[in-house]
């Protein structure tokens, strides 16, 4: 009869089994967050700070979650982790909506990828990956094709205070008060700051 001998350190094993079943979720997981932030997120935001950021709060969500669930702390674990990153806000900077949205997308997959077990067959966790990166990638070009359908208008602006991304709201306002056009989105292409002006992009809906 053959007898399994595990080597210890420590009492602690030095190998077993789940080192498999880590190196194939993590490259499953790498792969579609790759999908996510570098093929949907990168080519039309240009942030490589915010990219930088996704990918490596995937993989230590990933790796804790994974960590954490032999210890069977559970499902909860999981979802307190992903609340806690998911509320994170930098004190530097003002994280914009979509920018909030990639975070939950790409802690989600850590979390789906490291916490599924042997009653989530691949086949299933493929069809959840898939369907993420999929949904993710249809919006960005329903989104790209919108804004590629406005119309634009350049102006010069005035009101250099309502410049600020967290003003985007009262800025759209004060545009279409003002010019009567129905603003969507705007872009600054210069700031004449000893004139107090700025030479601005204004798409807006017919």
């Amino acid at each position: 009869m053959e007898q399994n001998v595990k080597m210890e350190f420590l009492e602690v094993p030095l190998f077993d089994d789940d080192l498999y079943k880590l190196v194939v979720r993590f490259v499953f997981n790498l792969i579609f967050v790759f999908l996510v932030v570098v093929w949907s997120y990168f080519p039309r935001e240009k942030k490589n700070q915010y990219v930088f950021t996704f990918i490596l709060l995937n993989v230590l969500v990933f790796f804790i979650c994974f960590t954490l669930k032999k210890l069977d702390l559970g499902i909860g674990i999981g979802l307190g982790l992903f609340a806690i990153f998911g509320i994170i806000r930098y004190r530097t900077d003002t994280i914009k909506v979509k920018e909030m949205t990639y975070l939950f997308i790409v802690i989600g997959i850590a979390v789906i990828n490291a916490l599924s077990n042997k009653k989530t067959s691949y086949a299933e966790l493929m069809f959840v990956n898939v369907t993420v990166v999929a949904t993710t990638m249809i919006m960005e070009q329903f989104l790209a094709r919108r804004n590629l359908k406005l119309p634009t208008q350049s102006m010069t602006y005035d009101k250099l205070d309502l410049l600020f991304p967290a003003r985007r709201e009262e800025l759209l306002a004060d545009l279409v008060s003002r010019t009567g056009l129905n603003a969507k989105e705007v872009k600054i292409s210069k700031i004449d700051l000893k004139n107090g002006t700025a030479s601005i992009s204004v798409a807006y809906e017919a």
